[in-house]
């Protein structure tokens, strides 16, 4: 902050608090913050896509196996 010192009409003096100009901050080239996690979501996301496609099979096939031992009901007959 810069202080300027003025006269007034009455002849006393008044001080008027200016702020500093300082330049203006240039953009560099890299990326900014929320751009780096916007990217780490979508690589994290199609990670986890592919993962889920490659799995796909096997889980189905043990879905089969668990509901032809019964599914929810045969808690009490396999241990």
């Amino acid at each position: 902050m810069k202080a300027v010192t003025r006269q007034t009409k009455q002849g006393v003096a008044a001080m008027k608090v200016q702020r500093v100009r300082r330049p203006v901050a240039r953009r560099r080239g890299g990326m900014n913050g929320q751009r780096v996690l916007m990217t780490e979501a979508a690589l994290v996301g199609g990670v986890a896509l592919a993962f889920l496609a490659w799995e796909l099979p096997s889980l189905r096939r043990e879905v089969r196996i668990w509901r032809m031992a019964g599914g929810f009901r045969a808690g009490r007959r396999y241990p």
